[in-house]
């Protein structure tokens, strides 16, 4: 049965370059159309639809006010349709921490092609179980002052040692909340981690500043040749480069390329893990996080040849069970763990 799609967008025109792009692929049916979240809301009980693309900002009821009540009163697989602005993303990143599976950037001039992956996302979303989602209900949607936001680090790591590894991390669909889950754990002193998540341009700028309210550890947006640092978490610009480790006088330095997708993906996981393995060696820890795709397999598979301890989001708990699974079948990952226990397993081994 093909996946069923109802589009949610105030734009006529916008409605119709997305349903165009669905209806492309003969795995994909378009079974209604809502212009706001008053339509949507009838469309939902009589349709009955796998999946809802959902736009951001609409008349009557904002996206997120909408989405809140979907995911309180009838779980949906909601997947956003955001504007490539600071407003639209940061509005976006909220809607994932509620219960979005995932985002998608409107087309502009800048990426043009920004719909091209819908489809993918659409079916690889449709085959996970609603209920394997576990949205971060209890966060407000406010943006919080950054004290008042930050979390207290489980009493466990309160004595927390940093050994000198660093910790490479790649994610995809799912990886807002998995991020979240693992990074509000860490503490101030967390070892020093590098992350790429798949993201549209703008988008990872807004989850950077995101999850460094909402974490110990000081969170930003790589910069090239900035150094890698105890405390900090790098996260790779979406969209705009490759971030890779090298290795510098006295430690490690980020590095920003713009040379050709890898995987499909600029930023890619696997030219992160590659670098790592290249650059740290055995000193380092790669976990491979839910996301569809093959995206990272390679890079961590490279890891664990060269030393270096692996970790892969287990089915159980993975979104998106195919980055992860990618790697395990290619003997990337050394040991499959929880999202709730990856955390802790990573300051337990850097502690030692």
């Amino acid at each position: 049965m093909p996946v069923r799609v109802l589009i949610v967008d105030d734009s006529a025109t916008m409605r119709g370059l997305i349903a165009a792009t669905l209806c492309r692929d003969p795995a994909i049916s378009v079974v209604g159309e809502a212009a706001d979240p008053l339509e949507a809301r009838q469309a939902i009980k009589t349709l009955d639809p796998d999946v809802v693309t959902l736009d951001v900002e609409m008349p009557n009821m904002n996206g997120l006010e909408f989405l809140e009540k979907i995911m309180r009163l009838r779980p949906t697989r909601v997947i956003m349709v955001s504007t490539m602005t600071e407003r639209g993303a940061s509005t976006t990143i909220k809607a994932l921490e509620i219960g979005a599976f995932d985002c998608v950037a409107k087309p502009s001039s800048k990426d043009p092609r920004s719909f091209d992956e819908l489809p993918a996302k659409i079916k690889a979303i449709a085959a996970s179980p609603i209920g394997r989602h576990e949205p971060l209900r209890g966060e407000p949607i406010r943006v919080e002052p950054a004290a008042a936001a930050r979390r207290e680090a489980p009493t466990a790591t309160s004595r927390y040692a940093p050994d000198g590894r660093l910790v490479a991390i790649g994610s995809s669909t799912g990886g807002v909340e998995a991020l979240l889950t693992i990074l509000s754990h860490f503490p101030e002193n967390c070892p020093p981690t590098i992350v790429t998540q798949h993201m549209p341009p703008v988008f990872t700028a807004s989850f950077a500043a995101r999850l460094d309210r909402m974490c110990k550890p000081q969170v930003a947006e790589a910069t090239d040749g900035a150094p890698i640092l105890p405390g900090r978490v790098y996260l790779a610009p979406g969209g705009a480069a490759h971030l890779e480790v090298v290795k510098s006088a006295g430690g490690y330095r980020c590095r920003l390329t713009n040379a050709e997708a890898v995987n499909g993906h600029r930023p890619s996981v696997d030219v992160l893990f590659n670098s790592v393995a290249q650059s740290a060696g055995r000193n380092a820890l790669g976990v491979i996080l839910t996301g569809m795709g093959r995206d990272g397999a390679q890079g961590l598979l490279a890891m664990r040849k060269i030393g270096a301890e692996t970790i892969g989001q287990d089915e159980a708990s993975s979104l998106v069970y195919g980055m992860p699974k990618a790697a395990f079948e290619i003997g990337g990952v050394g040991k499959q763990l929880t999202l709730q226990r990856i955390a802790a397993h990573i300051l337990t081994s850097t502690n030692q």
